[in-house]
Formats: structure tokens, C-alpha cells, sequence
């Protein structure tokens, strides 16, 4: 069984405590054992990474990817690429998130109805390389709904499916769940570039929300709810949903709903999206309207202030922005954790937590995923420079020396290092 040890780094492992001098020794795809002293693992038949005094980390999740969006205007451009392309562009989208040190992936949608179940499969197989990932179904959405880019005269596609009534949904569900996908997505709220729909309406019924979730329960699958309106959050939960995406116009009803769930939901605030749209939008081409920028505006702040309320109340808020837009491109995700520690008020060890240890539970992995500790998978990063005090260093790829995954190298440490910073003292 293949053996690597790290020496010489700075461990972050996960938990939240203070960088530590260690060494790690990886054997198969787990990790073997961990010491303080230098010198004290013996593997004579290991492969030896000396880390110069880099960061050894645990890899990180993306709460709320979309593997198969292609970094457009928009949404209606999503239907136009053919199966073929877009299965091609979703498998570059993975390795691009691998390379930027993502090691596991939730998906939040797929742009076509079995890209993300085949992307998965081929990831699962070795036949690509790519991120662990859990892969959802397309946005079921209703008439006029966020993802309804259809007109009267005209036929468009985007990254949904169209559902009206509660038949309508548990059918859409059941043929998701009978193509293999792991989480189903729905879209109760709507969003500001929805002139039918915006961030405050609730457009789907109870009965449709309940319809999905009876069959998510049937079947031992997830619902993930596009959830922005306070009454779209409040119907998420009665209804058993588990992972909120966005809940930012939650009202003091939806908050107490969410802490008393807290234990078996996640949510993921989607900053990313918001933020560039809002402020970057208008550098490539295409600014909000005012109508709408007003609202974003609104929405960032309000949303802010429910994210800072949720942490308090012991609610898992995660990273994860919505990227694969033009002003909000895949491989810039590890942005999310500087939004947390400049919107939100984390600390920057706070917001590797949220994206390692806590994405590991979104995962269904806590138990084995997000820390550097004995009998944990490998999946690591090593870094140069400390996250823990900068996690804009995340963002620069080359700053990642190594990534490996399940005990791998995707990145092979450089052959010939320098001494890097000392991230613990």
C-alpha cells in the first residue's frame, strides 16, 4: 500500500485549533498517523514531502457548485450549448475546480438533466479527474419561475425543468431519482433578474414542495431549495427540506425555524453571486438594472445580517457563491472565503472550518472528510503561506504546492522546494 509523509508544515486540521508543527503520514488513501515531533513517523518505503514549512490542510468543498454552468450572461446561453459540448465543458469545469484545491463538490443544479450523474460516475471511475461530488438534478421551477426562460412566440432552455402542481413535480422527481442523481433541487423563490419572480415571491405551493420531498424521503435522497423569500424558507423546512440555498430574506419566523433545524440543515448564502452582481457586474458588459441593483442592494445587507444571526444561533452557514457566471467565473470560489471573513465577520480559521469540517458534513462525510486527522481520508492541500491568517492566499493556485485526493497527488509537490514562510510558530 503506497505510503507519503509531510514534513516539516504547518498543520491546519480543520477543527478550528491554532496551526501546530507537525508531520503527517498518509498510507493508502487515509490518513495513517500524526505527529508533533519531527522525525517520529518511520515509513522507510514512503514518499517524503518536505513542506518547507508550508501549510498542510484538508482539501476544500464547495457548498453550492454548478459544474455544468459555462461562465455566461446568461441563463437562456446555458441551453443553447449541444449535450456533447456541454458534457466536454462540465468535465473541464471539474478538473478546473480540482486544481483550485476543491476537493469535494455539492452540487446545486445541473444545467441538463443527466450532466452531473455522468460527470460523477466518470469522476468515481478514474476516468476523469475531478473533485468527490454529489450530483443533483436540474432546477425544477414552475411557470414563469427563476430558470423559465421560455417565451410565448419562442422555445428556450436554461438549467430547469418546468413543473406545474404537485403531479407535475413528483413525476420530474422520480425521473431524476430513477437517472441517479443524489440531491433534487427546487426553486420555491424567485430571484431579482426575474421580472416574474423576484427575490421576495414564493412560487411554488405547498403541495408542489411537499410532493418532492415525499419522494426525496421514499427514495433516500436530498432536497435543496433556491430559497431567498422568507416564505419560501419557512415551506422548505416544514416540508423536510435540508440544504437552504441563499434564506436571505428570512424574517425572525424563518430564523428560529432554521435554529430549530439546525442540527439537520445546511445553508449556503450564495455571497459570491450577490456581491458581483451588485458591485463587478457592470465591468463585463452587463450592470444590473437599477431596479434591480436597488433590490441586491437590499438583499446583501438584509441577507448579511441573517447569515451573522443564523451563526450565532449554531446554524451550519457555509461557503459556496453561485460561481459559473462571466462576472462570477468557476475557479475563483475559494472568493467565498474572504467574503465570510469581510462580510460576515469570521475569522479567517473560521472560514476554513465552514469550507472544510462543515462542508464535509454537507457531504455525508463528516465522520471521515474535512480534517487532517488519524483515519480520515487524504484529501489535502499543501499551501504556501497560512490560511488560517490569510485566506486570499486560497485564491492564488499557485500557491498550492500539492493537492492530493483519496491518497493521490492530483498536484505533485515541486521537485526541488524552497524554504516557505513558517505558518506556525
Amino acid at each position: 500500500m503506497a505510503q507519503t509523509v509531510f514534513r516539516n508544515v504547518a498543520i491546519v486540521d480543520g477543527s478550528g485549533a491554532p496551526p501546530f508543527r507537525g508531520e503527517v503520514l498518509v498510507q493508502g488513501n487515509r490518513i495513517q498517523a500524526i505527529s508533533r515531533a519531527a522525525g517520529a513517523l518511520s515509513a522507510p518505503s514512503a514518499e517524503e514531502v518536505d513542506g518547507g514549512g508550508a501549510t498542510l490542510m484538508p482539501g476544500l468543498v464547495e457548498a453550492h457548485a454548478h459544474p455544468s454552468f459555462a461562465d455566461t450572461s446568461t441563463i437562456e446561453a446555458l441551453g443553447l450549448i449541444p449535450p456533447e459540448e456541454h458534457t466536454l465543458l462540465a468535465m473541464k469545469n471539474v478538473r478546473v475546480l480540482l486544481d483550485h484545491g476543491f476537493t469535494s463538490l455539492f452540487s446545486a443544479a445541473a444545467a441538463k438533466p443527466r450532466l452531473d450523474v455522468v460527470i460523477r460516475n466518470a469522476i468515481n471511475a478514474g476516468d476523469i479527474p475531478g473533485p468527490r461530488m454529489l450530483a443533483a438534478s436540474p432546477e425544477m421551477t414552475v411557470t414563469g419561475g427563476l430558470g423559465d426562460v421560455r417565451l410565448h412566440h419562442h422555445h428556450r432552455e436554461s438549467f430547469a425543468v418546468i413543473a406545474d402542481g404537485a403531479d407535475e413535480f413528483r413525476r420530474a422527481a422520480r425521473h431524476f431519482v430513477r437517472e441517479g442523481v443524489d440531491t433534487l433541487k427546487i426553486n420555491p423563490s424567485g430571484d431579482e433578474y426575474v421580472p416574474s419572480a423576484r427575490a421576495k415571491h414564493t412560487v411554488m405551493t405547498e403541495a408542489e414542495v411537499a410532493a418532492v420531498c415525499e419522494v426525496a424521503r421514499s427514495r433516500g435522497r436530498r432536497v435543496a431549495a433556491h430559497a431567498r423569500s422568507a416564505e419560501s424558507v419557512k415551506m422548505s423546512l416544514r416540508n423536510g427540506v435540508e440544504v437552504l440555498f441563499h434564506a436571505t430574506l428570512s424574517d425572525a419566523e424563518a430564523l428560529e425555524m432554521l435554529e430549530a433545524a439546525k442540527d439537520r440543515v445546511f445553508v449556503a448564502p450564495t455571497l459570491g453571486i450577490t456581491y458581483t452582481s451588485l458591485f463587478e457586474a457592470k465591468d463585463h458588459g452587463a450592470p444590473p438594472p437599477a431596479d434591480v441593483a436597488r433590490a441586491l442592494e437590499h438583499e446583501l445587507k438584509v441577507g448579511c445580517d441573517n447569515m451573522k444571526a443564523l451563526r450565532r444561533r449554531g446554524v451550519r452557514v457555509l461557503p459556496g457563491g453561485d460561481y459559473g457566471f462571466t462576472w462570477n467565473p468557476i475557479g475563483r470560489n475559494a472568493r467565498d472565503l474572504e467574503h465570510f471573513v469581510e462580510l460576515l465577520g469570521y475569522t479567517p480559521m473560521d472560514a476554513l472550518v465552514a469550507a472544510t469540517a462543515l462542508g464535509a458534513q454537507l457531504m455525508m462525510r463528516g465522520d471521515e472528510l474535512g480534517q487532517v486527522r488519524e483515519g480520515f481520508l487524504a484529501d489535502l492541500l499543501l499551501v504556501d503561506g497560512d490560511p488560517s491568517k490569510d485566506v486570499r492566499i486560497l485564491q492564488d493556485k499557485g500557491r498550492l504546492l500539492a493537492i492530493m485526493k483519496d491518497g493521490e497527488f492530483h498536484k505533485r509537490p515541486p521537485a526541488a522546494r524552497a524554504t516557505y514562510a513558517i505558518a506556525a510558530e
